[in-house]
């Protein structure tokens, strides 16, 4: 198992919108994360900033996301999604929400 979490801002104006969203999350959007292989997700927001944390249990997470990207319930949800959010700065090349290092973990 490998844990992963990453960062992205979401404005005031569009906080009610995004969580309103993500109080009912598509069906077919929660199928394709279990099929990717992704447990334990969830989002926090702090202020402007959303926190997102996730387990990932399959063998082969490249392939597992190429997966995700491809669905096109996933990609419809999406393209809902990324106006409303906001990458932070210093985010990598390639990137929509910024992936965090672990720093501390307590099994």
């Amino acid at each position: 198992m490998r844990r992963f979490a990453s960062v992205i801002g979401v404005s005031p104006e569009n906080r009610a919108e995004y969580e309103r969203y993500h109080a009912a999350v598509w069906p077919g959007v929660l199928q394709q994360i279990t099929r990717s292989n992704i447990r334990n997700y969830s989002i926090y927001r702090y202020g402007e900033l959303l926190f997102a944390y996730y387990e990932y249990v399959g063998d082969d997470y490249e392939a597992d996301m190429a997966a995700m990207a491809a669905d096109p319930e996933t990609q419809r949800w999406w393209s809902v999604q990324e106006p409303l959010q906001s990458p932070v700065p210093d985010r990598r090349e390639g990137e929509w929400w910024h992936e965090l290092p672990e720093i501390f973990h307590l099994d």
